[in-house]
């Protein structure tokens, strides 16, 4: 389920580090968390779409990868992120 292109500005406003930044690993984290949300909605109505399923479970392992890599870069960062968008920290 795509983002319609307001939904993806209110997103890459609430979460971009310098005006103008729409490819940080937080606003790339914060895009894919808004897409898995939408995802997993339609999925609980619709058990049965595998394909769907599996886009969700590919998008899921990229926002743990770009989330390692915050982590790697800067822990507070990254720490700060999980916290914004309602993810665990170990």
């Amino acid at each position: 389920m795509p983002l319609s292109p307001t939904q993806k500005k209110a997103v890459i406003k609430k979460f971009q580090t310098v005006d103008g930044d729409t490819g940080s690993p937080e606003v790339q984290i914060a895009l894919l968390t808004e897409r898995i949300e939408r995802l997993t909605e339609h999925l609980k109505q619709h058990a049965n779409d595998v394909h769907s399923r599996r886009g969700l479970l590919s998008m899921i392992a990229k926002r743990r990868r770009l989330i390692n890599f915050l982590s790697k870069v800067d822990k507070k960062r990254a720490s700060e992120m999980k916290n914004k968008i309602g993810l665990k920290d170990k």
